[in-house]
């Protein structure tokens, strides 16, 4: 197995158990010892090569088709997930109203929503990118590079909007 294959196949496993709101220690508790932590996490580094009979063990356990964990098939979009999008609230604050005005009332309503105040960050989704779009009269891409620029969101938010431009 090749070292890119690996990795791949072991950023499948990953997004499947993260998606499963698992820890390492948690496949290995909830399997009661069946799948070590240090070896389910070697699995997903691509440092050690899983034998397709483990595989097959592996994906029974998450409950989810093997091809699910096989690189370059996404059928049910279990690849990993695009990063979060995160938008902190803090630097929110110091963008001039003219400007963020619609977002910083976009944010209020989701966090009276959710009863989150923390006050320093605030997850949204894509579909919260797009709407944001919308009402910016702006591409998801566009909006993200501007959010980016203001400081709202981090760099890494241009990976999750790659594919979802309108």
């Amino acid at each position: 197995m090749s070292s890119e294959y690996a990795k791949q196949l072991g950023a499948k496993l990953r997004a499947i158990r993260t998606q499963q709101g698992l820890s390492l220690h948690g496949v290995e508790e909830k399997s009661q010892g069946r799948w070590k932590a240090v070896v389910v996490g070697s699995y997903e580094r691509g440092d050690r090569a899983v034998t397709v009979q483990r595989l097959a063990e592996l994906a029974d356990f998450y409950g989810v088709p093997v091809q699910e964990l096989l690189p370059g098939t996404t059928p049910g979009g279990a690849a990993e997930p695009p990063p979060k999008l995160v938008l902190d609230l803090e630097r929110l604050a110091h963008v001039p109203q003219e400007k963020a005005g619609p977002l910083q009332r976009y944010a209020a309503t989701i966090q009276s929503q959710r009863g989150d105040y923390n006050g320093k960050v605030l997850s949204i989704r894509q579909d919260d990118l797009r709407t944001l779009a919308v009402i910016y009269d702006q591409s998801p891409s566009v909006l993200t590079e501007q959010l980016i620029s203001w400081g709202v969101l981090d760099a890494d938010a241009r990976r999750a909007v790659q594919h979802e431009d309108i």
